[in-house]
């Protein structure tokens, strides 16, 4: 029980803290590899559930799945200038497709004979394989729009790794999407950015800020890249979900052309959409605490533990026949129950595991709660406990699950806003930039501008944001104003922060 509660406190390490606890709650480990990940059983059920639940409200609005090639011929990289200057120092070469025995028998090495004609690219990303499959499937507006998501892993080089949070090699999905006309295109991208930031606040219970990125911030080969903004506990931005409005660029480079109703013919306007394992990194980071995971119910794979506490065999059965009961009852209202009465670790411990794991609820019986007909309650985001009635508790347990969801972001929310800051002059900038948040300041909209302040403070444009009811007032200034660095005329604050 002591390793358990081993953990760095944020208040003392929060880069230790969050990797100390990816480790020790069992989500993930590294691997052989350098700068890949191995997935643990219960991390990669968190992001089952993730996955389980974007690709219905995918479905919903009308996408479908497919799967593309892994491997990318490297001239498809040529096509599309911007696109392969903004991989080309990330993207992993195959040469060869045979290994042969070494001369001394123990061992292989790359047979020099079978060297590719044309060297093969894992996908850091697929628009150029999807975009030349594309071709084949678009004749006319007859064949439009497709609207196509596939579940895959990309590889991007990394010399730094963190799990989750950047690795070479992760999971993601990544949507496709072509249309006959521009503002089917811009719709189709701004919709599914609304359906990221809805997933994340409804689900991840993780507050987002909705906007469009600067051009030196946005996807290679896009004219635009709308983002979701999330807060991390420590005061830096985490980049959440992107969704890119990539005009006709692909279609030019492959040539997807498309005979409209008129009869006449026009390029096939195109978008692209993904998130990442990396939303695993935001949901620790947001809601975790010194204790360990915090997870929001909708999302943890055991949404409620029962733990019996009894001195031989009889009281066991009587709590297990008492248990099982309340656990179908809890199953068929459609929640996620595990009934612990293993018998080679004591009660104290598996508490403290539970409580690392960030299971939400957990139910305690002991032989006086069988003579009561009560069981302890304790819920995980408070660590509150209280003694209640067997009786109704099925209706309980769903209720306090919908009340936690909400208190978890509540109380993501509340701390997000209190990170938000407008300043007005360079110096402000600097100072507060050093403690955090988001900080709203003017810009001139130049890349140069935005440069010198990355260079001298760190900090990006993470977005300008889009006018929505729900932000802070902060967020929603508008006002014409001067540039924080130049002095040259602003349009409008946009936000500044360190990030991941």
């Amino acid at each position: 029980m002591a390793e358990l509660k081993q953990l760095t406190k944020r208040s003392e390490n929060y880069s230790q803290w969050y990797n100390d606890l990816v480790v020790k709650a069992d989500l993930a480990e590294q691997s052989a590899v350098r700068g890949c990940m191995v997935i643990k059983p219960y991390g990669y059920a968190i992001w089952e559930k993730i996955q389980r639940q974007l690709d219905d409200m995918f479905k919903a609005t009308g996408h479908v799945n497919a799967y593309f090639p892994l491997l990318i011929p490297k001239s498809f990289l040529s096509r599309e200038a911007e696109h392969v200057e903004g991989f080309a120092k990330e993207c992993a070469v195959v040469t060869h497709y045979r290994l042969k025995t070494n001369d001394a028998g123990d061992g292989v090495v790359v047979d020099p004979a079978a060297k590719l004609e044309e060297e093969l690219i894992i996908r850091p990303t697929s628009e150029t394989i999807i975009w030349s499959t594309y071709k084949n499937w678009i004749h006319s507006y007859r064949d439009l729009p497709i609207l196509c998501n596939q579940w895959a892993n990309v590889m991007r080089w990394e010399m730094r790794t963190r799990p989750f949070l950047r690795t070479s090699e992760f999971l993601w999905q990544e949507g496709h999407t072509a249309h006959a006309t521009r503002e089917e295109a811009e719709k189709e991208a701004q919709t599914m950015l609304k359906v990221y930031a809805d997933f994340a606040e409804q689900f991840m219970a993780v507050p987002v800020i909705k906007g469009v990125k600067s051009e030196t911030e946005r996807f290679a080969g896009a004219l635009d890249t709308y983002t979701i903004e999330a807060m991390m506990q420590d005061g830096k931005a985490l980049q959440s979900g992107t969704s890119h409005f990539l005009g006709q660029n692909f279609a030019k480079a492959f040539d997807v052309q498309f005979t409209d109703k008129e009869g006449k013919t026009d390029y096939v306007w195109a978008t692209s959409w993904g998130v990442s394992t990396r939303l695993m990194g935001a949901l620790i980071m947001v809601h975790s605490d010194d204790n360990g995971l915090v997870l929001p119910p909708k999302l943890a794979p055991i949404q409620v533990v029962i733990v019996p506490i009894y001195k031989n065999e009889e009281q066991l059965a009587a709590i297990s026949e008492k248990v099982n009961g309340i656990a179908a009852r809890l199953r068929s209202m459609g929640i996620s129950v595990k009934y612990d009465d293993s018998d080679n670790k004591r009660p104290g411990f598996k508490f403290a595991d539970y409580e690392l794991r960030g299971v939400p609820v957990r139910l305690v019986m002991g032989a006086r709660d069988l003579e009561n007909g009560t069981l302890e309650v304790m819920r995980r985001d408070t660590l509150e406990k209280e003694t209640l009635p067997i009786e109704g508790i099925e209706e309980y347990v769903q209720k306090l699950l919908d009340d936690m969801q909400q208190n978890i972001f509540q109380k993501a929310l509340a701390y997000r806003n209190s990170w938000i800051k407008s300043v007005d002059t360079y110096d402000e900038f600097k100072e507060e930039i050093e403690k955090g948040g988001f900080i709203l300041a003017h810009w001139d909209g130049t890349a140069e501008t935005e440069a010198r302040i990355k260079e001298e403070t760190k900090a990006t444009i993470r977005c300008v944001p889009f006018d929505d009811p729900n932000y802070p007032a902060i967020c929603m200034d508008t006002t014409p104003g001067v540039d924080m660095v130049t002095g040259k005329p602003s349009a409008r604050r946009v936000i500044f922060a360190r990030a991941y």
